[in-house]
């Protein structure tokens, strides 16, 4: 919570009936759903269990482990079963013509032996495998280890985006509310000096145009105000979408909170540590390294395969006059060479090699993208240190120009218009400030993020200087608790 100096203070707790407004549909209903009061960690670490992003990055990490065991099931041995049970039945209508002619010199019918008994018949085959060579599969576990590489960089850049959202979401809450603060604020100076406009034009010593300006200047006021609400409102549900919970309080950040130059102070260190540390960056030069087991694959495609392998055989039936079984074996070595494919495997080897090319260029326009960012960080966090100090001073000379303004007022040597406009000056001024601290605490974590160095110990060292005092949020007294419209649902349970 911004506090102000005693130069210039001002009161600013909330009426009764600014509360009733405020935040007219952020919470469900508080039997249905719990909230809490939480700090910056507190929000952080449900965040890191709960984030929808987070858990689909993190399962999406185990997918493609798993893939690499099933690229390695290729190289290891291979053990078929087969088998088939099935009743026969053998239809005869041949006869021959030497048995038709001494039938008829007999006086037979000719029939030689048709047969058309029914039998059964079963038959097991077991099959083994085992790749002795076989490039194609041992390049392909090779970039499936590369990919887990990848994925690994993949899963700290989302973790670190995370972090920076929640920071984000949850100083974007305090930046809105402390200019609200300001907002009601200016509302009821503006307010009170429009009651004093009417009183002064109902005695005569002011015309009615003064009365006008100041009822357009609070009108002004009061929609800015809205306006405020309506913000609040916005940057208070983004938690909820982060973390799956609802916080009915959160703690202000501290006065005394240090604005200090990013440490060590030097561009140049904070740009090499980015190159080296920052997870995309990193991820697109694993990206690389996975298109060029590409190629080694496509490579691979004209090289000879040996396997080794082993079958068994048995059948039997139930023919009448046949006894015992038949079965076999067979033990050897299998070769397959790929002389032609038709051009496929050339072509393929193109392809994987302008993908190889294609990874190169991303991996340098990441590289590229992140230096830039790291660069205009550094520049815009060591500009907000002068910032903040300069909204801070406005603040002490806005307050001083409302003072003398009104004093010239009083003496009949400046008008309402200039009152109210100092008025404005200065409210301004104070949400200016409020903007240009959470904007240096912000810009300092992406700071961080950028280089790779955004973890819970750097969210720790900024909750350290929250203090005790909590930003509340209530529900307005005709608040419909029994919409669902708000509710973001609950997480999902995973089928094991």
């Amino acid at each position: 919570m911004l506090r102000l100096p005693a130069t210039w203070s001002f009161k600013t707790s909330r009426p009764l009936a600014a509360q009733r407004v405020l935040l007219p549909a952020l919470l469900l209903s508080v039997w249905a759903v719990p909230a809490w009061s939480a700090d910056l960690l507190t929000i952080t670490r449900d965040a890191l269990e709960n984030n929808a992003e987070l858990g689909s990055a993190r399962a999406q990490s185990l997918s493609v482990e798993a893939g690499r065991d099933v690229a390695r099931g290729d190289l290891l041995p291979q053990v078929n079963a087969s088998g088939n049970v099935a009743h026969n039945r053998e239809y005869e209508s041949q006869t021959s013509t030497a048995g038709t002619q001494a039938g008829q010199a007999s006086g037979g019918t000719g029939n030689t032996g048709a047969n058309d008994d029914p039998f059964n018949s079963v038959s097991l085959t077991l099959e083994a495998t085992q790749a002795l060579f076989d490039a194609v599969n041992s390049r392909e576990v090779e970039q499936a280890e590369r990919q887990i590489d990848q994925q690994v960089y993949l899963l700290a850049s989302t973790e670190q985006q995370v972090l920076i959202d929640v920071a984000s979401a949850y100083f974007d809450i305090l930046r809105t509310n402390d200019i609200l603060d300001a907002r009601l604020a200016q509302e009821r100076a503006i307010g009170r000096q429009l009651e004093q406009a009417e009183e002064q034009f109902e005695v005569g010593l002011i015309a009615i145009t003064e009365v006008e300006e100041a009822q357009a200047t609070f009108d002004q006021s009061r929609a800015e105000r809205i306006a405020a609400q309506s913000d609040l409102q916005v940057s208070f549900e983004a938690l909820e979408r982060l973390t799956g919970k609802r916080y009915a309080s959160i703690e202000a950040l501290s006065d005394d909170y240090p604005i200090e130059l990013p440490t060590p102070r030097n561009r140049d260190y904070w740009v090499e540590m980015a190159v080296e540390n920052n997870p995309l960056v990193l991820a697109e030069q694993a990206g690389v390294e996975i298109s060029r087991s590409g190629v080694n694959v496509a490579q691979a495609q004209q090289l000879p395969t040996l396997d080794a392998f082993a079958s068994y055989q048995y059948a039997d039936n139930d023919i009448d006059g046949i006894q015992g079984h038949d079965s076999s074996s067979q033990v050897g070595l299998s070769a397959n060479w790929p002389l032609y494919t038709g051009g496929s495997t050339l072509a393929g080897i193109r392809q994987s090699t302008y993908q190889l090319e294609a990874s190169q260029f991303d991996f340098e326009a990441q590289r590229r993208d992140t230096v830039q960012q790291v660069r205009s960080l550094y520049t815009q966090v060591s500009n907000d240190v002068s910032t903040v100090d300069a909204r801070r001073q406005a603040i002490v000379s806005n307050q001083s120009a409302l003072d003398a303004t009104r004093a010239g007022y009083e003496v009949g040597t400046r008008n309402i218009v200039d009152v109210l406009n100092a008025e404005q000056n200065l409210y301004n001024a104070i949400s200016d400030y409020a903007q240009a601290r959470y904007d240096y605490v912000v810009n300092l974590l992406e700071l961080r993020q950028q280089a790779g160095r955004l973890d819970v110990e750097a969210v720790e060292e900024v909750n350290e200087w929250l203090q005790g005092e909590e930003i509340t949020f209530t529900l307005p007294e005709d608040y419909d608790d029994s919409s669902s419209v708000m509710n973001i649902g609950e997480r999902p349970e995973l089928d094991q």
